[in-house]
């Protein structure tokens, strides 16, 4: 009887020395996981991924279609440079006219320089022979320029946006903007363009490009605030119906001219 509960209590601490170092082992590696600091590559990883991707302003113009439009915003991978840095290719049209856009750019993405206070930077290029990469993340991969071809057309730097990490209880991810004084630019009257950019989660993009004069007047540029892409939604026939479908009038082609981005 005595041997027996000898061998039950042996037993019992064996059990007892093998859960704690489970109990152990468990939570260093918990601890690894919480402490190991995300990189700076990293943050330009996680920017560039969220960039990426087929993305529609369909909720907001359908919430305020006086101001915001139903568009498309469509980027991909297109190169990666020697240091690294993503090169993304991207592209905005309206929704009903996909193959038709009218914005067109490179950017690129990696982190600040480790004397700026921010995470990752992103700059937008212009592209040399812009018709030749219409619809490029449509096609299919062997009927694009190759990386060194894309690296290769890559034009004027046209503006760089510096992001940081958004502070926690905030609903993005990362947020910044260009710096104070924005990048000069000469379209409709402007003598500076600024923007704004912000990374949310679920891939949502906000982003809010403007134009001013010498006297600090907007000339292009929507007001209201940030255009809010979010990812292509399973869009029903009476959805695609009603969205924007019909070719807006003269008077509001003219009237995105003036209030968007048609920047070249």
């Amino acid at each position: 009887m005595t041997m027996g509960t000898g061998s039950e209590n042996g037993w019992s601490r064996a059990q007892g020395v093998v859960l704690k170092a489970l109990v152990l082992v468990g939570g260093a590696l918990l601890l690894k996981r919480l402490t190991k600091s995300t990189t700076r590559w990293d943050h330009a990883r996680i920017v560039a991924d969220s960039l990426s991707g087929d993305k529609f302003s369909q909720e907001q113009a359908c919430r305020d279609p006086d101001n915001f439009f139903n568009l498309r915003m469509l980027t991909c991978p297109a190169a990666e440079m020697v240091d690294g840095s993503k090169v993304i290719y991207y592209e905005q049209a309206f929704w009903r006219t996909p193959q038709k856009p009218f914005r067109q750019r490179f950017y690129m993405v990696k982190p600040c320089p480790k004397e700026m206070k921010c995470d990752v930077e992103v700059s937008s290029y212009a592209i040399r022979d812009a018709e030749e990469y219409k619809n490029f993340c449509d096609r299919p991969k062997d009927q694009r320029p190759l990386p060194e071809e894309v690296i290769g057309d890559i034009a004027e730097h046209l503006t760089t946006i510096y992001l940081k990490r958004c502070e926690r209880g905030k609903r993005c991810l990362y947020e910044g903007s260009t710096p104070e004084g924005g990048f000069p630019n000469s379209w409709s009257g402007a003598s500076y363009c600024t923007s704004e950019l912000a990374i949310h989660k679920n891939n949502e993009i906000h982003s809010w490009d403007r134009g001013y004069d010498d006297d600090g007047k907007q000339v292009w540029g929507v007001k209201r605030g940030p255009y809010e892409f979010k990812p292509a939604p399973a869009l029903s026939f009476t959805d695609k119906f009603s969205l924007l479908n019909f070719p807006p009038p003269v008077s509001m082609e003219k009237r995105i001219e003036g209030s968007f981005v048609l920047q070249e």
